[in-house]
């Protein structure tokens, strides 16, 4: 199978099963995935977010995401519990496509380890 075709199957596997645990079966988009990790890695589950805790929570969730990549390193994490990065390396300018596959990827490798799915 090639690589492009495995990415799909996963991300789809991804989609479904996150759909089908937070949102009733509706299909979830980048975005609300993206959302679903920040809260997770930020641990505070039954938490309540305002607007711009929401976009702080995908940018957490995007950093983690791209540790593997080299982008970011965590830096250290607050005494509320957030996580703090650094930038390793700029991100390089990529198309709005290549970005969502990077991103697709970076989610699906992300839920292979914590073993969500294999």
């Amino acid at each position: 199978m090639s690589r492009d075709q495995e990415l799909k199957e996963r991300w789809e596997l991804v989609v479904e099963k996150l759909s089908n645990q937070f949102a009733d079966g509706e299909q979830l988009d980048l975005d609300a995935i993206i959302y679903l990790i920040g809260i997770q890695e930020l641990g505070q589950l039954d938490r309540k977010f305002k607007k711009d805790h929401k976009l702080d929570l995908m940018h957490i969730a995007i950093c983690k995401l791209l540790v593997p990549y080299g982008y970011y390193e965590l830096d250290f994490v607050d005494e509320d519990g957030w996580p703090h990065y650094l930038i390793k390396e700029q991100l390089p300018s990529l198309k709005a496509g290549e970005q969502s596959v990077l991103m697709k990827e970076a989610i699906v490798n992300y839920f292979v380890e914590t073993e969500y799915i294999n």
